[in-house]
């Protein structure tokens, strides 16, 4: 079943950026929405990202190592995130919680940090979606 939902987005997305020659924020969510794992109630957190990207106003893929990464979607949407320059998250004891813990958009040209509350955490097969994309990027070559 998840190899036949990653083909439909495979081939949605095929068509998107067939005009564009880039995914939307809506077709990297499904995409990595088929990626990913069921939801979590944490996951842990060392304090800092090995890096992080946006999908859109309401989610954002977050890698804690080279080769770990969570998709993270909010419970509404996240002001600034699509133009963030630096995000954080807070964390209890070594752990983000998808109930209790925010994440902070860094904006430094409006001041404070917007808190955005997470709504799920679901891990993401990165090995898989690494190799999705690879074929997103041969495709758009052709």
């Amino acid at each position: 079943m998840k190899t036949l939902i990653a083909a439909v987005v495979l081939g949605m997305s095929l068509v998107g950026c067939a005009s564009t020659g880039r995914l939307s924020s809506t077709e990297r969510l499904a995409l990595y929405r088929a990626h990913a794992g069921p939801p979590q109630q944490d996951m842990q957190y060392f304090g800092s990202l090995n890096g992080w990207t946006e999908l859109g106003d309401s989610a954002l893929a977050v890698w804690t190592r080279p080769s770990e990464a969570y998709l993270l979607e909010l419970r509404g949407d996240c002001q600034g995130l699509s133009y963030a320059t630096a995000i954080g998250l807070t964390s209890q004891m070594g752990r983000v919680s998808s109930r209790f813990d925010k994440v902070l958009v860094r904006d430094t040209t409006s001041g404070p940090q917007v808190p955005c509350f997470i709504g799920s955490i679901r891990k993401l097969d990165v090995q898989a979606l690494r190799a999705s994309e690879k074929e997103l990027r041969q495709a758009q070559v052709q």
